[in-house]
């Protein structure tokens, strides 16, 4: 068994689109029309034939609460991997992205929270080398 698609409900597909390929540096996987709306993925440049991020519309009444509730608290709905998160840190507040918690040392890792621009909140993640930290 193995991951395959994760799903992620924005608020508008479009803008989800060129944030994530255009500040976040995803690649568009596939866009196609349903409808409406669209199938809509993106991939990793590092693992092209890897996972892919459904950007679906966050149309379903149970969408809205879900995402409200998890924001106020704090809560990301979305975690992704950097090598060196001070750096991804200074590039995305250089391209405007609001961070809800700046770059925060844990001792297993750094980690920071990011407004994805689309009714999320993302958690970069930086791991520390085992053994290393508190």
């Amino acid at each position: 068994m193995r991951l395959n698609l994760i799903t992620l409900y924005v608020d508008d597909q479009r803008a989800a689109l060129a944030f994530y390929t255009e500040v976040l540096g995803f690649v568009l996987r596939h866009d196609l029309p349903l409808g409406e709306d669209s199938w809509l993925t993106v991939v990793s440049p590092e693992a092209p034939e890897g996972p892919e991020l459904l950007l679906e519309p966050a149309g379903h009444p149970a969408v809205g609460p879900y995402r409200d509730a998890l924001a106020e608290d704090g809560v990301p709905l979305l975690q992704l991997t950097v090598d060196d998160l001070p750096a991804e840190h200074e590039r995305l507040t250089g391209l405007g992205v609001v961070f809800t918690q700046p770059p925060t040392d844990l001792g297993t890792a750094l980690v920071a929270v990011l407004d994805d621009t689309c009714g999320n909140l993302v958690q970069l993640v930086q791991p520390r080398p085992q053994g290393v930290g508190a």
